[in-house]
């Protein structure tokens, strides 16, 4: 197999019929770093976080880890962003990197599994917000059972219902527009940054807490390197989905500037209110209590504000998730396009629509997926499981790429160079290494699971390659 020609900045491969546009400013690109990141992770990890490592003060060692290591991703995918800006990201720069199978693979895993498996998620979770509020309470019920075997029966309720709805709503926004979807997601965003510093103020502030909770301790704890691996793989999954705006490069406007400034500036923002968070709910709750909290964020707020508390981060992590939802399904709808649009999957995935000038099928048949994921239930936290093992090893492949760039391609131009290179992303492919490794060996039978059905897209891709016209550039 040939080793793929490089793409120069700014050479986007010239497509007969509609085009992708530019539609995102730096304002969009930072809400959908920033937006996409905080969902409901922030609410609820600090609790699995304490029952890690036992202290407030290696909690918030984890956070500031995790947020480092986050960043240093972020720097690291900036160069590769402002190098290559079009739609795919990642699976643009392993294709141009390693050959068009990795990158098939990649594409293969995020488009049948990691992606579908997360808008299921994010749905799923909503749905168990929205009935903590007595006016939800009948989403549980069931509607309609089917018999699917002689001792299976698929249950379909009033919340899967619910969770179908946000999809096709959140889907169909995309589909008529970017920037339609952009201002959805900036608005979403700026909402959610508010109500966080306002929880934050409220636990900082409030007469129930006190500062002497820091020096406190949970004595049940794993502890050791194998509790603290655990807080920082529970942070980073918290900081997780900042790549998901290199997905969408191609519709950034000046992606040269944009797509840097927007990485550097969100993970920035979101760590910064992170820390904020964790300090008021370790300021509220002693470590024992966060240790024993489904939400702490909640119980903090409890502490606080009693009722009115516990409802005010209801709404906060609604408000999250659906953010997180409109980032996830438009990063995502890109990825099965790009690879379409390389001749390596279905034709028509890798059309533009002609009047919304989104990739509208591709977004349709993601979601299509995702409702099937919804149906099914519980079982998608399986499927989502086995994406966790893909999910470190293609950030690791990626992540890598920079240095093959900036040794085959030195006179390329690039507008944004790597702040600490070869440190700055060696540190961050050493990390994914070594948490790849742990997840891995924490999780032996979903991680070969997910070896398997990466492997299984070798196929896919021989097929669709005997049958790939040659691609004009």
């Amino acid at each position: 197999m040939s080793r793929p020609t490089p793409t120069p900045f700014a050479a986007i491969p010239k497509q007969q019929g509609p085009e992708l546009v530019r539609g995102l400013n730096a304002w969009h690109a930072t809400s959908i770093v920033a937006g996409t990141i905080i969902g409901s992770g922030i609410f609820l990890v600090p609790a699995e976080m304490m029952q890690a490592v036992g202290s407030a003060r290696l909690v918030y060692l984890a956070w500031i880890v995790g947020g480092l290591l986050s960043f240093f991703g972020a720097l690291t995918y900036a160069e590769l962003g402002s190098v290559r800006p079009y739609a795919g990201g990642e699976y643009v720069y392993v294709r141009d990197a390693y050959g068009p199978l990795p990158a098939f693979l990649y594409g293969w895993t995020w488009f049948l599994i990691a992606k579908p498996a997360s808008i299921a998620s994010v749905t799923a979770g909503l749905v168990r917000v929205l009935g903590t509020f007595s006016a939800f309470s009948f989403l549980p019920h069931a509607l309609l059972s089917l018999h699917i075997t002689a001792d299976r029966v698929l249950t379909i309720n009033s919340g899967q219902l619910v969770a179908i709805a946000a999809n096709v709503f959140i889907t169909g926004l995309n589909y008529v527009g970017i920037r339609k979807a952009g201002n959805f997601q900036f608005a979403f965003t700026v909402l959610k940054v508010i109500m966080i510093i306002g929880i934050a103020v409220i636990a900082l502030t409030a007469a129930s807490g006190s500062w002497s909770n820091f020096g406190t301790s949970f004595a049940g704890a794993t502890g050791g390197m194998t509790g603290f691996m655990a807080a920082l793989v529970a942070a980073l999954w918290a900081y997780d989905g900042w790549n998901d705006l290199n997905m969408v490069s191609e519709e950034i406007q000046r992606p040269e500037k944009n797509i840097p400034l927007a990485l550097v500036l969100g993970v920035g923002l979101v760590a910064v209110l992170y820390m904020g968070m964790n300090a008021g709910i370790q300021r509220a709750l002693p470590a024992a209590v966060i240790a024993h909290q489904a939400v702490p964020a909640a119980a903090a707020s409890e502490a606080a504000l009693g009722h009115l508390g516990v409802w005010l981060v209801s709404i906060g992590m609604m408000v999250s998730m659906l953010a997180t939802l409109n980032g996830t399904v438009m990063s995502g709808g890109r990825v099965p396009f790009a690879v379409a649009r390389d001749g390596y999957f279905f034709k028509a995935l890798g059309e533009v629509h002609p009047r919304f000038h989104t990739p509208g099928l591709a977004l349709v048949i993601q979601g299509a997926v995702a409702i099937l994921l919804i149906l099914v239930g519980g079982a998608f936290r399986e499927l989502f499981s086995l994406a966790i093992f893909a999910e470190w090893l293609f950030y690791m492949v990626s992540a890598s790429t920079i240095f093959v760039f900036r040794k085959r391609e030195p006179d390329v131009p690039r507008p944004y160079r790597t702040a600490g290179y070869p440190i700055v992303p060696a540190l961050f492919i050493g990390t994914a290494f070594v948490l790849l490794c742990y997840t891995f060996a924490s999780n032996l039978r979903d991680s070969i699971a997910g070896l398997v059905v990466i492997l299984l897209g070798v196929p896919v891709f021989l097929w669709f390659a005997k049958r790939r016209e040659p691609k004009i550039v």
